[in-house]
């Protein structure tokens, strides 16, 4: 069976629109700069012509990556999450207890992942540590150095 990749409505409409975007556009650009480099002349010292195909392969890499993921998602709806308990899709408000900073974050799937803007991975440290508690419960977490820190959850939702 193949992977399946937990995606937020939200992520999900994301990775379409970027599909989408690649296809119909980017291919296209990308398409009439080597043809224009190709009217250079000779393609063997064409530093022109070199980044136009460098730039259509990782182009063309991220379609296919996306491709890939489409068909693998399952997209979590957030209104269905419980409110009570942690879980992928959660909006959730913790404390860190030693520093008593609150942070507000989203669990969300490896895929959108992204912890500056507090989207965290239901595979993280963290994100792990917090699945299945509920308001008021700690959740310990040890980080690479090999101490432990404690988040208390102060709201779900």
């Amino acid at each position: 069976m193949s992977e399946v990749i937990l995606l937020t409505r939200e992520g999900y409409e994301k990775i379409v629109a970027e599909h989408e975007e690649l296809v119909s556009i980017k291919r296209r650009e990308v398409a009439e700069r080597i043809k224009e480099a190709l009217s250079y002349g000779d393609i063997s010292e064409n530093a022109e012509y070199d980044a136009a195909k460098n730039e259509q392969a990782e182009l063309e890499e991220r379609i296919n990556k996306l491709e890939n993921m489409m068909p693998k998602a399952k997209i979590i709806d957030e209104l269905e999450s419980p409110n009570d308990i942690v879980s992928v899709g959660a909006k959730v408000t913790v404390r860190e207890i030693e520093s008593d900073e609150e942070m507000k974050l989203t669990i969300v799937g490896s895929a959108e992942a992204d912890p500056f803007e507090g989207r965290i991975s239901n595979e993280s440290r963290v994100g792990e540590a917090l699945l299945g508690k509920t308001v008021h419960q700690i959740a310990e977490v040890t980080i690479p150095d090999g101490s432990i820190v404690h988040y208390e959850i102060l709201a779900i939702g």
